[in-house]
């Protein structure tokens, strides 16, 4: 799950991305959501705007839906991934991700759904489920 996925709950109670005030975020995550305590969203917040998931502007802090979904949407194909990866190779899902993480030191600054994906071809195994996905995710570098 994103770090950030607290921040969809937000927008979602409140039915607008714009927050008049860091207090407003925080009061929505802290109290309503019981989602965290007062200093991790204060850390959640500090975080989204150092990142651009969150811009300070003079209507307010606007939380940028898009970039919280799309972060989701790419973890999700990589856990789906990893999954599928350690049931048919009957193996754990933190194994995968070291022989994930070799493969990353092989090809280099690849993105790590590419490296999952083509562990899974190394292995033998079918990965055609997820090769339309990963043809429409576009950048195959990993963004730091």
């Amino acid at each position: 799950m994103s770090k950030y996925k607290p921040l969809l709950e937000a927008v979602k109670v409140k039915g607008d991305n714009i927050f008049s005030s860091r207090s407003e975020i925080i009061g929505i995550l802290a109290f309503k959501l019981g989602a965290m305590s007062v200093s991790e969203a204060k850390e959640l917040i500090k975080e989204g705007i150092e990142e651009g998931i969150i811009e300070e502007s003079e209507e307010g802090l606007i939380v940028k839906v898009n970039l919280i979904e799309e972060e989701e949407k790419k973890r999700d194909i990589f856990g789906e991934i990893v999954e599928y990866l350690a049931k048919e190779l009957n193996l754990t899902e933190l194994e995968v991700m070291e022989e994930i993480k070799r493969l990353e030191e092989r090809y280099g600054n690849l993105d790590k759904k590419l490296l999952a994906y083509l562990y899974g071809l190394e292995k033998g195994l079918d990965m055609s489920k997820f090769k339309e996905e990963l043809e429409n995710g576009g950048n195959y570098y990993a963004e730091d």
